[in-house]
């Protein structure tokens, strides 16, 4: 049962593009979320918001709502169901999944 929690989770972050992971990601390593990652969660904030603001003009410029992404929402309510273990492996998973090869191809570094 505790497995289905954490694998259904991954499943949603495997079909993200990677805004929405690096959004989940800032959301899950917020100083206000309710999370009990074993991370440095400011360090992991400050990463992933600097990646964010690379790739998203929008993100960078304005202030963002993340209650206009439902399904970043979605994903945070399971993760916050989960007890510290599981939300460290989905952690782990999303941590890993978000491909800087990939970032850096598309600034064209």
């Amino acid at each position: 049962m505790n497995d289905e929690k954490v694998n259904y989770v991954i499943d949603m972050i495997k079909d993200m593009d990677l805004e929405n992971k690096l959004r989940l990601a800032i959301c899950m390593s917020d100083m206000a979320s309710h999370t009990n990652l074993e991370y440095d969660k400011k360090e992991m904030y400050k990463y992933f918001d600097n990646l964010l603001k690379e790739i998203n003009i929008e993100y960078r410029t304005t202030t963002i709502n993340f209650a206009n992404y439902v399904y970043i929402i979605f994903a945070i309510s399971k993760i916050m169901e989960m007890d510290s273990t599981q939300q460290n492996k989905v952690a782990l998973y999303l941590f890993n999944s978000i491909d800087c090869k990939k970032f850096t191809k598309m600034l064209k570094i």
